[in-house]
């Protein structure tokens, strides 16, 4: 995949990713949704593919679960480079991107992130602040079910019918919730079912 980015294209994916970052309660998988509005229906920078597999790739390995943006800005990179087939030169934009987008997800959520824990910390016993937590947890679950959506919406064979997908994605969400069984059992059954053309 070939793209074609000006500079006012990277400072608007760095702007996105720093708004993203305001946003990223609970993490920056939470804002999975609105990356895949912005960079692959609104700009088609990614395929859906591309996407996904950022995601999933980044999931499954260990290390902060944020990687998933470096990855993304890497393609993008890499998109804007020439794709693939530019070879060695594609790269040096890969890396720009990169550094785009953790950047603009980390600067923002970092710095607030500091200055409200140390007052949280500070003013731990007033109720709004307890409330604020309290209040925190829906919306975090909201973003999650939409992170959710976006990705077994959007990752499915051309060939396999979409509700295999949604069937699996509902049986690995009952998963998580009702029991103890670790999300890397998950990802390597989902690594199965996809090796075997099911998904």
């Amino acid at each position: 995949m070939s793209i074609s980015l000006q500079w006012h294209d990277w400072l608007g994916l760095f702007a996105q990713y720093m708004l993203l970052s305001l946003l990223s309660i609970s993490g920056a998988i939470t804002t999975v949704p609105d990356m895949h509005r912005y960079l692959v229906s609104e700009h088609g920078w990614l395929s859906d593919a591309q996407f996904t597999s950022s995601v999933a790739i980044a999931q499954a390995a260990p290390g902060p679960n944020v990687l998933f943006v470096a990855l993304m800005g890497w393609n993008v990179g890499i998109n804007a480079g020439g794709g693939l087939a530019a070879g060695w030169h594609a790269w040096p934009l890969g890396l720009f991107g990169l550094m785009v987008t953790m950047l603009g997800i980390m600067l923002p959520s970092t710095t607030l992130t500091y200055l409200a824990t140390r007052w949280g910390h500070r003013n731990r016993e007033k109720r709004g602040v307890r409330a604020f937590k309290q209040g925190m947890a829906p919306i975090v679950i909201g973003l999650l079910i939409a992170t959710g959506w976006v990705l077994v919406n959007s990752n499915h064979a051309v060939d396999t019918p979409t509700w295999h997908v949604w069937l699996i994605g509902g049986i690995a969400t009952f998963i998580v919730w009702r029991t103890r069984v670790h999300l890397l059992w998950l990802l390597g059954a989902g690594a199965l079912l996809g090796a075997f053309g099911f998904v």
